[in-house]
């Protein structure tokens, strides 16, 4: 535990085969008390590596997307009692050993959300950030900015730490199953007036560290910037945007846990990369 506090580190995983092992071991002992990887229908052995690690992962039927992958993520961990929820991508793209750092943030009670951000002391080129999605990822964090008047430096990290009470707070699960829902998620939690923070975090980009095409990228920016104006209208009271509903739960997506086939000898444990 950290300050008395549940940490529950959650992977949302696909193709992880290669990596996974490396994210696990990267993680200081003795902070985290759960890791929980959810695997969206890979057809890889990410599975079989999850359970070698001691890890009980829990397995979608169909791939549902990568945010419907977090729902779940974010479901099971409340479920477990957790008072903190890391994301960490599986495919060691974002240095596993900040886990502690972005969960005593929360912990501290200073900050409800903390992102680990690329652009933070200029990470994300110098870890091989291909340089047109550098320069979408600072064009439509400026937008957003603007728009929701917030003051981060970007909004497409996938490494984040939430606090429980700010998860419980907003109505995640019903936004999107793709690439969206992590700028949905922040502005929901903006719009709540929950606490940011964030930390210098280097990324890596190499074969095994996925990342989505263009034209995936060109949906994603623009969903953010769809993201961003119905909260301005919304805030203006021009509309009444669904996404801004109190929580309601949703029916969870068909999973299998899977039971370890040993022991497990250590408590250790989708990575998709960045969206721009």
């Amino acid at each position: 535990m950290i300050q008395n506090q549940k940490l529950v580190v959650v992977l949302p995983a696909y193709r992880a085969e290669k990596t996974l092992r490396q994210t696990i071991e990267g993680v200081p002992e003795g902070y985290v008390d759960e890791f929980l990887l959810v695997d969206d229908a890979s057809p890889d052995r990410t599975i079989d590596v999850a359970r070698a690690l001691g890890l009980r992962p829990i397995v979608h039927v169909n791939n549902v997307g990568y945010g419907g992958n977090q729902k779940t993520c974010y479901r099971n961990a409340l479920a477990r009692g957790a008072d903190i929820v890391v994301m960490l991508h599986p495919d060691y793209q974002y240095d596993p050993r900040l886990v502690p750092v972005l969960a005593d943030m929360v912990a501290s009670g200073i900050y409800d959300v903390v992102l680990g951000s690329r652009i933070l002391g200029n990470g994300a080129r110098q870890g091989g950030m291909p340089y047109y999605k550098y320069v979408s990822n600072r064009f439509l964090t400026f937008v957003e900015n603007v728009l929701i008047v917030q003051k981060l430096s970007e909004y497409h990290t996938g490494y984040r730490a939430f606090s429980r009470r700010a998860l419980e707070a907003v109505n995640w699960q019903h936004n999107s199953n793709d690439f969206i829902f992590d700028n949905e998620i922040l502005v929901q939690l903006h719009m709540k007036k929950f606490r940011f923070g964030e930390v210098s975090c280097p990324t890596k980009y190499f074969e095994e560290a996925s990342s989505i095409d263009l034209f995936r990228s060109t949906a994603y920016g623009f969903g953010v910037l769809g993201t961003a104006l119905k909260y301005r209208l919304h805030k203006w009271g021009l509309v009444q945007c669904a996404l801004f509903a109190e929580p309601v739960p949703a029916a969870p997506v068909p999973v299998r846990e899977l039971a370890l086939t040993r022991p497990a000898e250590t408590a250790h444990a989708y990575g998709l990369g960045d969206r721009s």
